[in-house]
């Protein structure tokens, strides 16, 4: 069954979008729009994406396993509150590279993945979604 999403914010070439996943997109962009400090971390991270460019200390792959394809995080805080968004790469129709911020994780607390983890980032890898 494939997902719904919606736009949230795109490059000014139009070459690349960020996505929210539609059954979680309350509580993800409220976790964006929670204080000043994470509208900033948003910012930061969502221009890294826009931009091509790469930071794995804020936006890295997760590719576990065959079942983790194209799941990737965005990283909020680590070495302090250390909450994750699990996102799926995705491309649409028209070849806009598009990251879908799927599920919120708060609060990750150890540096290797434990099973919690490892499931939910199994279950974005099996997302599709409907642009």
């Amino acid at each position: 069954m494939k997902r719904k999403c919606k736009y949230l914010i795109g490059s000014k070439d139009g070459k690349k979008a960020i996505y929210l996943d539609e059954e979680n997109a309350e509580e993800i962009n409220s976790y964006f729009t929670k204080d000043n400090r994470h509208k900033k971390k948003f910012q930061f991270i969502s221009d890294i994406i826009l931009g091509g460019h790469r930071n794995t200390e804020v936006y890295d792959k997760e590719e576990i396993n065959d079942k983790c394809k194209d799941v990737t995080a965005m990283k909020f805080f680590k070495g302090q509150d250390n909450d994750r968004i699990y996102c799926k790469e995705i491309h649409s129709a028209e070849g806009t590279f598009i990251v879908v911020a799927a599920i919120l994780y708060e609060k990750k607390k150890t540096q290797k993945l434990n099973q919690e983890q490892i499931n939910i980032i199994e279950k974005v890898g099996g997302y599709n979604y409907e642009i």
